[in-house]
């Protein structure tokens, strides 16, 4: 498996950890969720890994444009996966998959697995 980014290319916080792992000599291949899309598999894979309420982004713009019944109903994984998939910006970025598995999520190398 290989080092896999996701996020946004204009994030800072995507941008703060594609340098940090260049800098330490770690080479990833980048998933752009504005061109690709969000991958349905893989986003089922971080929702067991991280559980949704790590990886729903309540804090950014794209989450406070929500109508309020929208966001009153994220309650469960399930409905915060349609969420993510239809809004892409909803997911807490970067998200990391390391090739032992492992997902992360955020800028937080001092809990990477490197």
């Amino acid at each position: 498996m290989d080092l896999i980014v996701y996020g946004i290319p204009n994030c800072d916080t995507v941008k703060k950890a594609r340098t940090w792992l260049t800098d330490h000599g770690l080479s990833a291949s980048f998933h752009d969720f504005k061109k690709q899309g969000v991958p349905p598999e893989p986003l089922d894979l971080w929702l067991k890994a991280v559980g949704w309420e790590t990886l729903l982004n309540r804090k950014g713009s794209t989450w406070r444009q929500l109508d309020a019944a929208q966001q009153a109903g994220v309650t469960d994984s399930a409905s915060a996966k349609k969420v993510m998939l239809a809004h892409a910006s909803t997911i807490k970025r970067p998200v990391i998959a390391w090739p032992s598995g492992q997902i992360t999520v955020g800028f937080t190398p001092e809990q990477w697995p490197v």
